[in-house]
């Protein structure tokens, strides 16, 4: 755990926390493809989805109580063949961030993915984010590959970074 920090599992009365999270980063980077702030109504609707298909979302708050930053994850696509494989998001409050509540976060997130029985995680990265795609190549991903000129936002086009890491070891045998 992170001096100061403690993460658990999202209450609905994390969601103002969430979203106002959401909505800065929103708002100042490439993070984020969309341009579109969200409510807080969208982050109880949000979380409640992520519950009903039984998805973790977490969070880190500091010694206040404050949502210091979120993770969770869900279907990398509807299609039943690709049901071992999950998409992730995390997100850090501003002034939280380089302080190990990402690598905090993601390590119970990764836990509770293999718990579940996933196979891959995938993160989409803006290619861009140079921290964002090193601080998944140190947490075990790799990159598997870019998909130029796929988002729009600030008046350019972005480039997205795919990549992965194994939660078992590659090729192991699952159930029909």
């Amino acid at each position: 755990m992170v001096t100061g920090f403690s993460i658990r599992q999202a209450a609905p009365s994390d969601m103002a926390g969430l979203a106002a999270i959401y909505n800065e980063v929103l708002a100042t980077s490439t993070v984020i493809f969309s341009d579109k702030p969200v409510t807080l109504e969208d982050r109880l609707a949000w979380l409640e989805s992520r519950r009903a298909g039984g998805f973790p979302v977490l969070v880190a708050v500091d010694g206040s109580g404050a949502v210091a930053g979120f993770a969770s994850f869900g279907d990398f696509r509807a299609w039943p063949g690709y049901r071992y494989t999950v998409e992730h998001s995390i997100q850090i409050r501003r002034d939280c961030r380089g302080h190990g509540i990402g690598r905090a976060l993601m390590e119970p997130l990764l836990a509770e993915a293999r718990r579940m029985d996933k196979h891959v995680m995938i993160a989409g990265v803006d290619a861009s984010n140079v921290a964002g795609v090193a601080f998944h190549e140190r947490l075990g991903f790799e990159r598997v590959g870019l998909v130029r000129e796929v988002g729009r936002k600030f008046g350019r086009w972005l480039d997205l970074v795919f990549l992965q890491r194994f939660l078992d070891p590659p090729g192991a045998a699952r159930s029909v």
